[in-house]
């Protein structure tokens, strides 16, 4: 699992908006990722959802790698979503649809975290997942503060293959 982050539409609505209650932390890990070139990825996705009240073009896309949702991010959502059985009592079912079809495309392409200001769908859920060993990734709530060591420390570790 590689220390990379996958920016969820929250994250960047606090990132660009300084009246946000973690605008301060969403700039804080932006500044550290690009201090210590921890790739940042951009999914067509977030851009959907980011576009609907404000122009994309208002975000450091350059310093993003785009990945579109292709038919292996569509085969894992499927696969994540059944693993989950039922959504949680009072979750809009197009809202988790969309946080599993994140979570499932930063699974696919073995990114490590996801950065979310959604504590109440898209963190809960990823953990969920994480907890019942289908994904890796990690989920990380700007609600919790900065932590520096988090894309270190935090990192799953593969066993290494020692054969018979």
């Amino acid at each position: 699992m590689s220390a990379s982050a996958l920016l969820d539409t929250s994250f960047l609505i606090s990132l660009v908006n300084a009246n946000r209650p973690n605008h301060a932390v969403a700039v804080q890990y932006y500044r550290h990722m690009l201090q210590n070139e921890v790739p940042m990825y951009f999914s067509a996705i977030v851009a959907a959802e980011f576009g609907i009240k404000q122009p994309i073009a208002d975000l450091p896309l350059n310093n993003f790698r785009i990945i579109d949702f292709n038919v292996p991010h569509g085969q894992k959502a499927a696969e994540l979503w059944s693993a989950l059985g039922q959504r949680d009592d009072g979750d809009a079912r197009h809202v988790v649809r969309e946080d599993v079809k994140l979570i499932a495309q930063a699974s696919h392409e073995d990114i490590g975290f996801i950065l979310t200001e959604d504590a109440s769908t898209l963190f809960r859920y990823c953990e969920r997942l994480r907890q019942g060993n289908q994904i890796q990734t990690r989920a990380i709530k700007l609600a919790d503060g900065f932590d520096a060591n988090v894309f270190s420390s935090s990192r799953p570790r593969r066993r290494a293959n020692r054969g018979p």
